[in-house]
């Protein structure tokens, strides 16, 4: 493929011989389950999320699941997310049995409204989900102080945002949690499942430990009922060897994007995600915005140039979440972003000739 979305090969390339090293290591100590390597993981993404806490999971989705449990999410309660976003945001609270409130998302940002949430809160409310969506920080100046006022917790869904900022602040660390995913195509990816919650609040973390060890603190005495959310001591040192290159990583994303708006930026029909004031912006994804969508997809596809689709359809429309009564038109904005979005390739290592590409087939399409 000429222009690939993602290149896991040639972002791997450089650093093989320092990822072999780990993988030997690992091997050879026969320590496969938590241990050194998931304790030096820990102390890494604390730093770089700005929190005093980390603490591995396995998955992005059992981040979520393990933070709500921490909360001690129950039954019937209310949670407030965005309908624009991957599924496992939603399905971690109903898997507790709580009630996700899918709300609508801002035309400029693809995050959620704040005014929105605060329509949303009923009696039942008991937290708010923002989710930091495809590398930008959500409006967390308005969510938190919503949730301050209406006595509600906030877990920043960060999973497509480490390294994100909102005013100087990490993505992450302003909730009482932050849920971390190091999905492969994610900035920082893992050899496969991987995740992380991240929190300033020392209760949270001990609790989080215990809950990802089956509920146990001491072998075979559960007190609380945990689950196996453990990372693995082979994930951990993968994404050890790689943090340190996350931010030259994000500073490539950045000119990509940089790129993209020098030279598509005045195009009439095509909509570029912009970084909003006071926020430094990661671009997990970069997804402009055309009513051609259908059509620009099918030119980049035949040049054998990436693109995807996030996300088709929003949560709120989901079949599985059809009792929630959920119907279209309840989220004007985030319904016409699944149908006229489409990410175009933002890997970090892309070349100038590569941009090129993907810039001349854009403008061929649009000029149509």
């Amino acid at each position: 493929m000429p222009v690939s979305l993602f290149d896991l090969v040639r972002l791997h390339a450089p650093l093989r011989a320092e990822i072999m090293a780990v993988l030997e290591g690992c091997l050879d100590s026969g320590r496969f389950i938590q241990g050194p390597a998931v304790e030096k993981l820990e102390a890494q993404l604390a730093t770089t999320c700005g929190t005093p806490f980390a603490v591995g999971v396995s998955s992005g989705t059992d981040a979520l699941l393990a933070a709500f449990m921490a909360l001690e999410v129950k039954p019937g309660d209310e949670i407030i997310t965005s309908t624009y976003t991957f599924f496992a945001t939603a399905g971690s609270i109903a898997r507790l049995g709580a009630r996700p409130v899918f709300v609508d998302v801002l035309d400029d940002s693809f995050n959620i409204d704040p005014q929105a949430i605060e329509a949303a809160i009923t009696p039942r409310t008991v937290g708010i989900v923002p989710v930091h969506l495809f590398g930008q920080c959500a409006d967390m100046d308005a969510v938190l102080e919503i949730a301050r006022r209406r006595g509600l917790w906030v877990v920043e869904d960060a999973a497509q945002s480490i390294g994100a900022e909102d005013r100087g602040r990490r993505a992450g660390s302003m909730g009482a949690m932050g849920i971390l995913s190091f999905f492969p195509a994610k900035n920082l990816g893992a050899l496969g499942d991987a995740g992380a919650v991240v929190t300033g609040d020392a209760a949270l973390a001990g609790r989080l430990k215990v809950l990802r060890e089956h509920g146990s603190v001491q072998r075979y005495a559960h007190e609380i009922l945990g689950a196996n959310f453990r990372i693995d001591a082979l994930q951990a040192g993968f994404l050890s060897v790689k943090l340190p290159y996350l931010r030259g990583w994000e500073e490539g994303r950045r000119r990509n994007a940089a790129f993209y708006h020098e030279h598509l930026g005045r195009l009439s029909s095509l909509r570029l995600p912009w970084e909003a004031p006071n926020k430094r912006h990661v671009f997990n994804q970069f997804a402009v915005r055309t009513p051609r969508r259908d059509a620009l997809r099918a030119t980049l596809e035949a040049r054998k140039i990436g693109c995807a689709v996030y996300y088709p359809t929003p949560l709120h429309l989901q079949p599985c979440f059809g009792e929630l009564g959920g119907k279209p038109g309840d989220c004007p904005v985030a319904e016409g972003m699944s149908k006229d979005s489409l990410a175009l390739p933002m890997d970090p290592l892309l070349t100038q000739d590569q941009l090129a590409l993907v810039v001349s087939a854009v403008q061929e399409e649009m000029a149509h």
